[in-house]
């Protein structure tokens, strides 16, 4: 009897220290979804602020460009003007 007593303690004992262990695995597995999940969202956040940068970029070039063509024909009037 003492032969299955220990057997079966030493099984319970076996288990726990697994159970302990899937404990710390899972632990260990949610900090890893947790940084991963952290870095996902920052890539996206960069990711959307250079979008908007090159949004920016773009209309203000061709904000630029339209304002640059309305001075030189409001340039062009004034010295056609001026030549009659």
């Amino acid at each position: 009897m003492k032969f299955k007593s220990l057997a079966t303690v030493s099984l319970v004992a076996a288990f726990a220290l697994v159970l302990g262990g899937c404990d710390q695995a899972e632990k260990s597995a949610q900090q890893l979804m947790g940084k991963a999940a952290e870095s996902a969202k920052q890539a996206i956040d960069d990711t959307h602020k250079a979008a908007e940068q090159a949004l920016s970029d773009a209309t203000g070039n061709l904000i630029g460009k339209k304002e640059g063509a309305t001075d030189d024909d409001s340039e062009k009037k004034e010295s056609a003007s001026q030549e009659i």
